[in-house]
């Protein structure tokens, strides 16, 4: 299995929906915000696109199709992907192998959800998965992680609850988010239990949102100097995992993905200057920052607390305020990843602008299946137009 090297793919142009709880918005209206700002920002139109790949999870059979014929892009193969929280960044994986083996030149990479439609809190266990029917819903699974880390490792509730505060902190700075007001380590610590020792303020929302990017080959765009160059981008599924695994669930498939995309990219973790990782819960933030590199197994909690993943820090993480502050619309959730990243690295970010950075990264990791790893992860390299 191997990551695929991006030196000839770029990213034309990136675009969102707001990120909420709004269901009298719709798909329609939300792919149109997403797909239309993508499409300006590349400089192209619905009739330069040779092909859709798009993630959703929960919608319905030819949600997409539907979505995207509003905006005029028909006739072009439209390929759908699930692959649980990654479905976005499995997209983005597959559009841009699609354009790097000239199978086509100019592909939407899309991803939407409308969680409400079919959720009014957090997502149902699936029954036919046997952790499913056990009751295991994230949350649990995610608190059981945590426990775990504070046995093992000394992990505190405060050091849990600090990537909650910082990611609610940059979020402050992100128009786009769910959650734009700062919380204190405290009120964190002092909201409902969702799952020991994991409280609501710990737990992302689930939202309504559409993402979308443009890609195609390095320098064919209308304005090849605003172009985000992908230099590389892996996708693999979990190994085989039960009690004879020695890490929490989750920690191998983000490590293994993150090995071979910075291996192809030439990169090593601590070359990135700023990350956008899967921060469905708190203690997520803290097993991906490990297995991705930048501190030793069971230096995850510490890391969160000593400021170095904050904007101001050496290499900040989430500076959009992350899933926490945003809201999880499965099939949306890695796309817009991709875009802050995008806007990062051409410095658009505004308030929460990472300075000077020249190299990010995008992880997103979806799960999970009984006796599995994880579903699917996807960790992305990018660098500045230039």
């Amino acid at each position: 299995m191997r990551a695929v090297t991006g030196a000839g793919t770029a990213i034309w142009g990136v675009g969102t929906s707001a990120f909420a709880k709004q269901p009298s918005v719709g798909g329609p209206r939300l792919a149109w915000q997403a797909a239309v700002e993508a499409l300006d920002d590349a400089g192209a139109t619905a009739a330069d696109i040779d092909a859709v790949y798009a993630g959703s999870v929960f919608g319905d059979p030819g949600a997409v199709t539907r979505c995207l014929q509003q905006i005029g892009i028909v006739e072009v193969p439209v390929i759908t992907i699930e692959n649980a929280c990654a479905s976005g960044t499995s997209a983005f994986h597959e559009a841009r192998l699609a354009v790097e083996t000239g199978r086509y030149e100019r592909v939407l990479a899309f991803g939407i959800e409308t969680m409400t439609s079919h959720f009014d809190g957090a997502i149902s266990p699936i029954a036919s998965d046997p952790d499913g029917a056990q009751g295991y819903a994230m949350p649990g699974i995610y608190g059981m992680s945590a426990t775990r880390y504070q046995c093992e490792f000394g992990v505190t509730d405060e050091q849990m609850a600090a990537v909650a505060v910082k990611n609610r902190r940059h979020a402050v700075g992100n128009p786009r988010a769910q959650h734009r007001t700062a919380v204190t380590a405290e009120q964190v610590l002092a909201s409902p239990m969702v799952a020991d020792p994991i409280t609501l303020f710990q737990c992302c929302s689930i939202a309504d949102a559409a993402a979308a990017a443009v890609i195609g080959p390095r320098g064919g765009s209308p304005d090849p100097r605003r172009e985000v160059a992908i230099r590389s981008s892996a996708l693999r599924s979990g190994r085989l995992w039960d009690h004879t695994c020695d890490k929490v669930w989750g920690w191998d498939i983000v490590a293994d993905t993150a090995a071979r995309a910075f291996e192809a990219a030439g990169v090593g973790p601590g070359d990135i200057d700023v990350f956008e990782v899967h921060d469905a819960f708190t203690i997520g933030e803290i097993i991906a920052t490990e297995a991705l590199g930048l501190c030793a197994p069971g230096e995850g909690g510490r890391l969160a607390e000593s400021g170095r993943t904050a904007l101001g820090g050496a290499q900040p993480v989430n500076p959009s305020g992350g899933l926490l502050s945003r809201g999880h619309p499965l099939g949306a959730t890695g796309l817009a990843q991709i875009a802050e990243i995008a806007w990062q690295l051409r410095a658009m970010a505004g308030d929460r602008q990472v300075p000077g950075a020249r190299l990010g990264a995008v992880e997103t990791m979806g799960g999970g299946t009984a006796g599995i790893d994880g579903n699917a992860c996807v960790v992305a390299v990018l660098e500045q137009p230039g």
